[in-house]
């Protein structure tokens, strides 16, 4: 399995460089409208029928800053893509302007995955939605607007994300006049203490919202299938951090094995069976010949597991889901660099750090090197860090020293590779050999 990253032809390197979740203490009145429990296949207008086993899989970081962006560094954002399809997990400020410096395709976006809706993670959404869906002002007094007539019920894009995610959308959308051209769907992870019912705001569902977003309930403490087709499947879990956070887990379907035609094609040509048939081999079917032969396609591999966790000091919730990740990306906010970072202060410890550092609900790289061993995960990759550590490592001598120290204290927890990402860096996951 080959894990490649890029940023224009960047090479990977071994070192390159408030607790739990808080019950709401404020409810909201709540429209009243119950949501259907739908099932939980897309009603994106994408299907698994516009792409193919094996995916080409892709991360594109777009964001990798934590609380405050720098220079070098925004807000959260990263994009993936499956085949021609294009996720989204956060969307921080300027994710939209990263998204047009990137080799993602704005137009192939068809799901965003919110893991908590703190600023730094939620407040390029709006924004983004406005492009993706031909958003716009209101029309002046008296004019016919086509987009109050829009179909809600087929949405090009769909959202998933904790409780709040459909009042901010709602609002944001309310009190900037903008509507749209194309039609969008939000669906909720909701926590055991969350309402069942309701939409956590009063205000009424825009003109592009689809009704059937659904209130997603958990079962034995996780968010099992919540987006599932042929090709791939959507898990998710709590993990903890100062609000209530969500990691998601991407699980591939098990993919075709690799076919030797030379053990097939002479059997297809000596009973005149059509050479058609060896797409059914390439499945791993099994075909019977005319002479009651029966091949059968290689068996498939398995596929690949990309775990995805937002901001957390604690993401023992997701373990089960994330067991043996092909990639593993966690979060890496602070970290103690005596004699390489010159802003680390003489009184400061490693304990200091940590306990600084889990107080407000993050990771340092050792507690995620840590975590990363525990699930058996393949590859890490660290992101969202401090503004102190700059996002320039692949052209600044002394940037590269420190995200390699950083990269480094992961990797002597986890015993493997270590990437700390940036801004712009492309990661391609290969396909596992077996």
């Amino acid at each position: 399995m080959a894990l490649r990253a890029s940023r224009s032809s960047f090479k990977a390197s071994p070192f390159l460089g408030c607790s739990g979740f808080l019950k709401p203490s404020f409810i909201p009145k709540f429209s009243p409208k119950s949501r259907p429990n739908l099932a939980w296949r897309s009603m994106a207008s994408s299907s698994s029928s516009t792409r193919h086993s094996p995916l080409d899989i892709q991360l594109t970081f777009l964001g990798t800053a934590s609380a405050q962006p720098s220079s070098t560094r925004v807000h959260s954002s990263l994009a993936l893509r499956l085949g021609s399809d294009v996720w989204l997990f956060d969307c921080g400020e300027s994710t939209q302007s990263r998204l047009q410096q990137s080799i993602v395709k704005m137009g192939r976006i068809e799901k965003v995955f919110i893991t908590h809706t703190h600023g730094d993670h939620i407040f390029g959404l709006l924004p983004l939605m406005a492009s993706m869906l031909n958003g716009a002002g209101g029309a002046a007094d008296g004019a016919e607007d086509p987009r109050e007539h829009i179909d809600v019920n087929n949405p090009v894009v769909e959202i998933y994300g904790p409780l709040g995610t459909r009042a901010y959308i709602r609002s944001g959308l309310r009190y900037t006049h903008t509507r749209f051209n194309s039609p969008y769907v939000v669906h909720e992870l909701r926590l055991p203490w969350d309402p069942k019912q309701g939409d956590f705001t009063p205000l009424p569902l825009h003109s592009a919202e689809s009704p059937h977003g659904r209130n997603i309930f958990q079962l034995n403490g996780k968010w099992e299938n919540i987006f599932a087709d042929d090709l791939v499947s959507v898990s998710a879990a709590p993990i903890l951090h100062s609000v209530p956070c969500v990691g998601y887990v991407v699980n591939e379907a098990p993919i075709p094995g690799k076919i030797d035609p030379k053990k097939y094609i002479p059997e297809l040509k000596r009973t005149n069976m059509h050479i058609s048939a060896m797409s059914r081999l390439q499945k791993g079917e099994s075909v019977e010949l005319g002479d009651g032969t029966v091949l059968h396609g290689p068996p498939r591999r398995r596929g690949r597991k990309i775990v995805i966790l937002g901001d957390t000091h604690n993401p023992s919730a997701i373990e089960s889901l994330a067991l043996d990740a092909d990639l593993l990306v966690h979060e890496a906010t602070n970290a103690h660099l005596p004699g390489v970072d010159p802003a680390t202060k003489e009184d400061e410890t490693y304990k200091s750090i940590e306990e600084r550092t889990r107080s407000r609900g993050h990771s340092t790289p050792q507690m995620a090197g840590a975590f990363a061993k525990r699930i058996r995960a393949k590859r890490l990759i660290l992101n969202h860090f401090s503004a102190r550590y700059p996002g320039n490592d692949d052209v600044d001598p002394e940037a590269k020293v420190i995200m390699g120290a950083i990269a480094k204290l992961a990797a002597d927890e986890f015993g493997k590779e270590v990437v700390c990402a940036r801004d712009l860096m492309n990661f391609t996951l290969g396909v596992p050999e077996s």
